[in-house]
């Protein structure tokens, strides 16, 4: 598997999946002792959970140029539209101007926030997202505030200087490459997509895990795609999803720009784990709209349909839904039905059954266990034994 190196670089101590060393502290760069009292006192997000206890004890001040991954230490100069950061706990703490936070830089593509990109340089740039993401805001929904602005105090390093990357950290590691996955080989999985961001693709995923929990099974959620945030995490959590894995867990704070082979391995990577973790079933959430580049290459590729038994589709209003309908059912990924927050709004949902054959399915139906998708032959099998 090869990475786009302006995309995403591997900062472990061994030699990167790319056959090229992690860099090092080069000429010109500063490599300081980091306090770690100081690091102790900054506020830590939840992207940056994964970073072990002693693992940080320099900053990397100038001369150096930040990757996606990399762990920073910032200061808040500016409150914009994210006043508060979300805690590797799940706690939203206030943020005030001054005070010193750990994040990840990554890119976002969020159509109803913020688009941003990792800077070139060791500069001024903003919070653009809640679970502590740093990047460049390149543009804004009009709805959003200006981002929240942050000054780089210097890069995480480790004792001989070599920066950080909260992938070194991660609990879980990609496959070498996309593995032949079918349904033998994992768990029966059903895939939610969306017609947009804030569709309800996440509170119906939830609905599916309480629905599938009312039959005595259990149920494991996987969310391939998006950036990192402890919102869905918790949802699933609350629904009674047990595992609940996500990006993150492989070390990657953001999937926006990411090869679509790694993708790819993400989405084999997380269903092997549901496997090995006894998964019955798993709810699987790709981020963002059908028409997002990222999402439409990832759910048409192969590797998709090779690991997915069924798609529910969340939609948002009644065109979104017939729109994207027609444009799965076009590449032979007809959904078993639809819902999220059109099932709010009973004439969307009315004009949505006038134009298409595909059921509208309430929320609140699905997680009472009433409506549920039909799973392979062999898992309700298994379930049964």
């Amino acid at each position: 598997m090869s990475f786009d190196m302006e995309t995403f670089v591997d900062r472990t101590e061994s030699p990167s999946s790319t056959g090229v060393p992690s860099p090092k502290a080069a000429s010109g760069e500063q490599a300081l002792p980091l306090d770690p009292e100081r690091l102790q006192r900054a506020k830590r997000s939840y992207a940056a959970r994964h970073l072990a206890p002693g693992a940080a004890v320099r900053l990397l001040s100038q001369g150096v140029r930040p990757r996606a991954g990399d762990l920073l230490l910032a200061r808040i100069l500016k409150l914009g539209h994210h006043a508060r950061l979300e805690l590797a706990n799940g706690r939203r703490s206030a943020l005030y101007e001054g005070d010193e936070v750990v994040l990840v830089f990554a890119d976002r593509y969020a159509s109803d926030q913020f688009e941003a990109r990792v800077p070139d340089r060791l500069e001024p740039c903003h919070l653009v997202a809640a679970g502590g993401i740093a990047a460049r805001c390149l543009s804004r929904h009009e709805r959003s505030r200006r981002p929240t602005e942050i000054a780089p105090v210097g890069l995480l390093a480790d004792a001989a200087g070599t920066p950080l990357g909260i992938r070194r950290f991660a609990p879980l590691s990609l496959p070498g490459r996309p593995p032949e996955t079918g349904p033998a080989e994992r768990p029966p999985t059903i895939a939610v997509l969306g017609t947009a961001m804030n569709a309800g693709k996440t509170t119906t995923a939830a609905s599916l895990v309480r629905g599938f929990r009312r039959c005595g099974l259990r149920v494991g959620t996987a969310k391939v795609t998006g950036t990192g945030a402890g919102g869905d995490r918790w949802a699933c959590l609350d629904a009674g999803a047990d595992p609940v894995l996500d990006f993150t867990d492989f070390g990657f704070p953001s999937t926006h720009r990411l090869p679509q082979a790694v993708r790819e391995s993400l989405l084999t990577g997380l269903l092997e784990a549901h496997r090995r973790a006894g998964s019955e079933v798993v709810i699987l959430e790709v981020a963002d709209g059908l028409l997002f580049e990222e999402t439409a290459r990832l759910v048409s590729s192969p590797v998709f349909r090779r690991c997915v038994d069924g798609i529910l589709l969340a939609a948002a209003d009644a065109m979104g839904a017939f729109g994207a309908a027609q444009w799965l059912a076009a590449r032979d990924l007809a959904p078993l039905a639809i819902s999220g927050r059109i099932t709010t709004s009973p004439l969307a949902r009315r004009e949505v059954e006038t134009a298409l054959d595909f059921p509208v399915i309430d929320i609140a139906r699905i997680a009472a266990g009433l409506w549920l998708p039909e799973l392979p032959r062999a898992a309700r099998t298994a379930a049964a034994a």
